[in-house]
């Protein structure tokens, strides 16, 4: 070998860097995505629940149930928006974030439960004639790919994050959230959610905990340092 293939031979630390950098980093939209689509989703909802007070309780009622009755395309259509900015948070995400072994299983889990809230606008909750709120097919399960994922996700998400220096800093809290979404995901499931649970009559207000104390703002946290590596790279 001569001087000059030694020359343009790379070193192998110049190898290993090109093996373990990170991809091109995730685009800003995506970040701000994963924002605005929890504080959207929350405001929204809100805003319903004011217009519906003589009717709709968020103590005892999920936010689903603000999609039955003749205004819940108003819901509906929440549902569809949050869906698809969470489908890009998700691609971000997976952008963002230094690659390892089966490194897509956490952002393919925010994805699914991008498609959770689309399920959920497609198999809407229904009122009946006498003002009951029933599901006629499908809106259960739609909400349990959402609540499940969006836990999941955070537990597994936190593992890869790690691995890299630049989120490694909240890869514990991450986990911790998921953990703690995953308790609440069981919590609702077998003690709230069903007819005739401990905690039916409060069954608003405990999912309502579990998104707003717990998966929104971990949401939140990784879109912030999402934005704040897309910064750094440019």
């Amino acid at each position: 070998m001569t001087s000059a293939d030694t020359a343009q031979e790379p070193s192998r630390e110049q190898t290993n860097d090109r093996d373990t950098r990170r991809p091109e980093g995730p685009p800003a939209w995506s970040a701000w995505a994963g924002i605005v689509g929890p504080v959207l989703f929350t405001a929204t909802y809100i805003a319903q629940e004011l217009f519906r007070r003589d009717e709709y309780s968020p103590v005892a009622e999920p936010v689903s149930a603000l999609e039955a009755g003749p205004h819940g395309w108003v819901q509906q259509a929440n549902f569809v928006v949050f869906g698809l900015l969470t489908l890009a948070f998700a691609i971000g995400l997976h952008r963002g974030i230094r690659p390892v072994r089966a490194g897509l299983a956490g952002p393919a889990l925010f994805f699914a439960s991008g498609i959770g809230l689309v399920l959920a606008a497609i198999l809407p909750l229904r009122e009946d004639a006498s003002g009951t709120t029933y599901d006629p097919g499908g809106h259960f399960v739609a909400g349990v790919v959402f609540f499940l994922s969006s836990a999941a996700g955070l537990v597994v998400v936190s593992r890869r994050m790690s691995r890299d220096p630049a989120w490694r800093t909240i890869a514990d809290l991450t986990l911790w959230a998921g953990l703690f979404g995953l308790a609440g995901f069981f919590t609702l499931g077998v003690l709230a959610i069903p007819d005739g649970a401990p905690l039916h009559e409060w069954a608003g207000l405990a999912q309502r905990v579990v998104l707003l104390a717990v998966l929104f703002p971990a949401r939140i946290l990784l879109s912030v340092r999402l934005l704040r590596i897309e910064h750094a790279r440019s």
